[in-house]
């Protein structure tokens, strides 16, 4: 599974993906960090990726978009530790992938997940 992380993600996370193998990709890295919304979501969608965020427009862009893909986990965290983050994350790529590989938005809280199949 290929991952693109939005600016509120740590890069850390970003790092730990890697060293489980995850092919993951910071907007940081590659100078993108004032890319908007929308041409994230292309971004995402031309090179495969899964959009990591704390942005909660993205569930928005992609119900009002009628699209299935590209799949989005949102962040709704009051730890927002990158240790924390990623052990949420991990769980739910787990436990969740076929339906994030299909298309999904995964809105991600301290204790549980809530998943939307796509479109919305």
């Amino acid at each position: 599974m290929k991952l693109l992380a939005d600016m509120g993600v740590s890069q850390t996370v970003v790092k730990s993906l890697r060293a489980m193998d995850y092919d993951a990709k910071h907007l940081r890295e590659e100078g993108l960090q004032c890319l908007p919304d929308s041409l994230i979501i292309e971004k995402a969608k031309i090179e495969s990726r899964v959009i990591l965020t704390f942005d909660l427009d993205f569930g928005d862009l992609m119900a009002a978009s009628k699209d299935e893909l590209p799949s989005v986990i949102i962040f709704r965290l009051k730890n927002t530790s990158p240790q924390f983050v990623f052990s949420r994350l991990l769980n739910v790529l787990q436990n969740c992938s076929e339906d994030i590989t299909i298309g999904a938005v995964v809105i991600v809280s301290d204790e549980r997940y809530r998943l939307r199949r796509l479109p919305i």
